[in-house]
């Protein structure tokens, strides 16, 4: 049964990956070394979490995350969003409550370079097909709350990478999302603006939205309520800050990836 708040609930999910394949004469799979990137993982995010997920490379931190936010399809076993199995929609209503209940943030920000910072921040809501006014007036109060007003007549080359981030995550808010996704969402930025993109973040998760984050920063997980540590395709560890102050947290996420770290003399 599902409890009432929890917003994402993974059972047994499971990902795998078929390599070195050999194929026959009919274009059949014959041969293939099978790779389970996520193995039976069983996980709930309770709505408004904010939850950081680590792990060393490989680990499976991003199938884990593009799983649960619908951009990728498990090999087995079944996600639920917001009270919905995803296994049991059909493609266009898994778009529907992407567009409606996620915003995405990347590492890479995925700008369009030929669009304005206006069109960018407005393109969930314009392939939602909502009304022009409507998508407007969202787009000015959100990039006022941001700080990114006098940016929207510019385009993304003439922008800063702080200033870039920050229209990415006006992009994932435009839709009043209940859920952001953000995959090293500080990978490209100086320790200024990760910290002040991560400020915007614990802002945005004290105002109720649940955010599940990728990060291979101890000082950027820190920002988190809970860190989970996933490590070949299983969730390892898993650390809750409670009362701890950041600073705390943060040299408790050390020690876990300190355990991590390889070392050769």
């Amino acid at each position: 049964m599902i409890e009432e708040k929890d917003i994402i609930i993974a059972e047994n999910l499971t990902k795998e990956y078929i390599t070195s394949i050999k194929f026959n004469i009919t274009g059949q799979i014959v041969e293939g070394t099978t790779i389970k990137a996520l193995d039976s993982v069983n996980f709930k995010i309770k709505e408004g979490e904010f939850i950081a997920i680590m792990g060393p490379s490989g680990a499976g931190k991003s199938t884990f995350l593009n799983l649960l936010s619908t951009v990728d399809t498990q090999t087995k076993g079944r996600v639920y969003i917001d009270g919905q199995n995803i296994n049991k929609l059909s493609d266009r209503k898994v778009s529907n409550l992407r567009y409606k209940t996620i915003g995405f943030v990347y590492q890479e920000f995925n700008l369009i370079d030929g669009l304005t910072i206006r069109e960018n921040i407005g393109i969930p809501l314009t392939l939602a097909k909502e009304n022009k006014d409507y998508i407007e007036e969202r787009m000015l109060n959100i990039s006022k709350r941001l700080g990114i007003e006098d940016l929207l007549d510019k385009y993304p080359l003439e922008c800063s990478g702080g200033q870039i981030q920050r229209v990415a995550i006006a992009r994932a808010l435009i839709a009043k999302p209940k859920i952001i996704i953000a995959d090293e969402p500080t990978g490209n930025l100086d320790s200024k603006n990760s910290s002040e993109v991560m400020k915007l973040f614990k802002e945005l998760n004290d105002e109720g939205i649940t955010i599940l984050m990728v990060t291979h920063d101890a000082v950027v997980a820190s920002f988190s309520k809970k860190v989970i540590n996933i490590k070949d395709g299983k969730i390892e560890k898993t650390l809750e800050k409670n009362s701890m102050a950041q600073s705390e947290f943060f040299h408790e996420i050390l020690k876990v990836v300190s355990e991590e770290a390889v070392f050769i003399d």
